[in-house]
């Protein structure tokens, strides 16, 4: 489950997410709402988690490179090292430098809780951010429509539960309903899936409670 062993005799089947696609979901969504408003030369920020990170430098590839589909960069960036704090404090810094914002990409929802509540404190309402990884918190907030949070980004909150009924259908000597072949495949990548006001109510059952 998520993490990559090593050694393929070591396990039967791994079933993790998609740092890579977190940041294409993340850029795709940001880059369209920004070309259906027609900007140009938009000031687009991302809060990273832990810079030095390979999860982290995949998900800022796939951001930089959804965006560049449609013209845009990113203006600039700084970790956050995954914490509520270091949210706040980063977000704070980030507005102080650029009094003009078309939007955020946070990778992660914890650290957005601190990001959010620097916005707050700052009175700044001018863009609209993305969020990642699908806690409910987020997810409720998006749902709500009462912050700039307007979307979030998943790297699955529930790929326990889907590891454990692939377990059982290893188990069981079944493969995949709707696939032809007769076991279960060796590796699974889950996509990342945008959620936004429209489906969060669909999404929250399985947010993580953070």
């Amino acid at each position: 489950l998520d993490r990559v062993f090593p050694d393929k005799l070591s396990y039967r089947t791994w079933i993790g997410g998609d740092n890579y696609g977190m940041g294409v979901a993340a850029g795709t969504y940001i880059g369209k709402q920004l070309k259906d408003k027609g900007a140009t030369n938009p000031v687009i920020l991302e809060i990273q988690g832990i810079a030095t990170l390979p999860l982290t430098q995949d998900r800022s590839k796939g951001f930089a490179d959804a965006l560049k589909t449609y013209g845009y960069s990113v203006t600039a960036k700084q970790d956050a090292a995954f914490t509520v704090e270091s949210g706040t404090k980063v977000a704070s810094n980030l507005l102080q430098a650029h009094k003009k914002i078309d939007a955020i990409w946070n990778h992660d929802d914890d650290q957005g809780i601190g990001v959010l509540a620097a916005i707050k404190e700052a009175g700044r309402s001018e863009f609209f951010m993305v969020g990642g990884a699908g806690s409910a918190n987020a997810m409720r907030d998006i749902k709500a429509d009462n912050s700039v949070l307007k979307a979030t980004v998943t790297y699955s909150p529930s790929m326990a539960s889907s590891a454990i009924k692939l377990a059982r259908l290893i188990a069981q000597g079944k493969g995949m309903t709707d696939l032809v072949e007769q076991q279960v495949p060796q590796s699974i990548t889950l996509a990342s899936e945008t959620i936004t006001k429209d489906n969060a109510g669909k999404y929250l059952p399985l947010g993580f409670e953070s």
